[in-house]
């Protein structure tokens, strides 16, 4: 019986070298045309998350041209291969070669030493800061996580804090960075663990109890006006869903005078209640009111006082809702855990209305409602 190698119709490379192309194809019509957007990474905002969108964009690429070669390689060889009815003796047999073995080691091995080498120069970028290199950063916020919020000290040149950004969320609130500057951020925990994330920053980092870390990012000018969602990416608790926070990219002026405006409310004279004015007392504890229900005359202002019995990182405010549960009739300031405050709300007319904590939205127990008759 004859053992010689069995020719092949040359159609069958073309159909092979067909399918490769056609896989190229697919992939290029997933990314190019947006399909794929889940699969990538957002846009980056920060000259850091630029570093780690190169790094993503080269690793992709190897990996995509890892995923045609090996389909390719192995379409080919089922078309050029594949048994059909005539073949009736055994193909030669190859047992061993220590060429290709020695290439298909090789190989893998060059690529992952210089995927390794690219992180390692990446992770070094992202992870520098101007403190550890005995230089000032611009700007020096400690942000602050507990269950279920976040709080923003901004620090002046010597450490010392000159004013808190006790609002996460919503309008006036925020954690507010100038753009182009380095913008240097400490982080504590007062009770779980808790991560610093927001996703066009392509960057997390922990928030551990006993443990301060610490990062640094520049945001890129042309992102000046951007809001940048960002959320607790550790589990935390039952109102981990409602642990979120926005940083707001600004120019340096407005910076400047956003950051004086805070000083000055952190430095203004509490406005005293109005004289005869019923006063209600209401407690905050373990991220729930202890009384969901409270009464007040109409037409007549009255005061709220407040105190805040959870720890110190936990921060809460007794804001009004009207009875449509969008409309907000009055807004206060949060104050951190341990401390009081003397709340004033304006006369309302006769009707039901909603109060809640502005920092937990989503939190059952920080809700209650309030009668006005």
């Amino acid at each position: 019986m004859s053992t010689s190698p069995r020719k092949r119709p040359a159609s069958e490379a073309l159909v092979a070298g067909g399918v490769v192309v056609l896989l190229i194809a697919i992939v290029g019509i997933i990314f190019f045309t947006g399909a794929g957007s889940e699969l990538y990474p957002p846009k980056p905002a920060t000259v850091q998350a630029k570093e780690v969108a190169s790094l993503y964009d080269l690793v992709f690429a190897i990996a995509v041209a890892i995923f045609v070669a090996v389909e390719g390689l192995i379409i080919w060889s089922i078309l050029r291969y594949r048994r059909r009815p005539t073949d009736v003796d055994l193909p030669p047999q190859t047992h061993g070669n220590n060429f290709v073995e020695v290439l298909w080691t090789l190989i893998p091995t060059v690529i992952v030493l210089y995927l390794f080498a690219i992180s390692w120069q990446t992770l070094n970028s992202v992870d520098y800061t101007s403190v550890a290199n005995g230089q000032k950063p611009d700007v020096q916020i400690h942000v602050l996580a507990g269950q279920f919020q976040w709080q923003f000290e901004y620090l002046d040149a010597n450490g010392k804090v000159v004013a808190t950004q006790t609002k996460p969320l919503g309008e006036g609130g925020g954690m507010a960075v100038p753009v182009g500057k380095k913008v240097y951020v400490t982080l504590s925990s007062g009770d779980v663990i808790h991560a610093w994330y927001v996703p066009r920053f392509l960057f997390k980092r922990d928030v551990i109890p006993g443990q301060t870390n610490n990062f640094e990012f520049t945001v890129d000018p042309a992102e000046v006006g951007q809001t940048f969602r960002g959320q607790c990416a550790e589990l935390c608790g039952t109102g981990h869903n409602a642990m979120q926070f926005q940083v707001v990219a600004m120019t340096q002026a407005d910076y400047d005078a956003w950051l004086a405006k805070l000083v000055e409310a952190a430095n203004a004279t509490p406005v005293p209640p109005p004289s005869g004015a019923p006063v209600l007392a209401l407690d905050a504890k373990n991220i729930a009111y202890d009384n969901r229900a409270l009464e007040v005359p109409a037409n007549a202002p009255f005061v709220i006082a407040f105190k805040n019995d959870d720890p110190s990182t936990i921060t809460h405010d007794v804001d009004l809702r009207a009875a449509d549960g969008t409309t907000v009739v009055a807004n206060q300031d949060p104050i951190a855990g341990g401390t009081t405050a003397q709340y004033s709300y304006p006369a309302l007319p006769a009707g039901t209305y909603q109060f809640f904590c502005s920092v937990h939205p989503g939190v059952a127990a920080m809700t209650g409602t309030l009668t006005v008759k």
